[in-house]
């Protein structure tokens, strides 16, 4: 069976990138969330292997959507997605609980990499 990702961005042109990319190299996108709070719902509706999240989103951001995922599910495998310069978010995201992350725009060996180092 192919593993499952649950892709959340704010911006419908990162989710269709990131998708594409996961998709091409054999993995399942099963859903897809808009923000954090979203993500927290598809999170525990979906139990995808696998969330690929932003930091910067409206309503909830991806690190409070990480530590609610975590408090769900302390297993939960998540890779944050960043842009440059948000470094000290990114450690904020790795001391609650993120695998690894990844920097916009993306690069399709990176997060095939990323992905595939975390579902290991």
């Amino acid at each position: 069976m192919n593993q499952t990702v649950l892709v959340v961005d704010d911006a419908a042109f990162m989710r269709m990138m990131v998708k594409e990319i996961l998709t091409k190299n054999g993995f399942q996108v099963i859903g897809e969330a808009n923000d954090g709070a979203q993500a927290v719902e598809r999170y525990k509706e979906l139990r995808p292997d696998l969330v690929t999240m932003d930091i910067t989103m409206p309503e909830m951001d991806g690190i409070q959507a990480l530590r609610e995922i975590k408090a769900f599910d302390p297993s939960a495998k998540v890779i944050m997605c960043s842009a440059m310069g948000q470094q000290a978010m990114v450690i904020e995201a790795i001391q609650a609980g993120a695998r690894d992350f990844i920097v916009k725009p993306f690069q399709a060996e990176r997060v095939v990499e990323a992905v595939k180092k975390t579902l290991g």
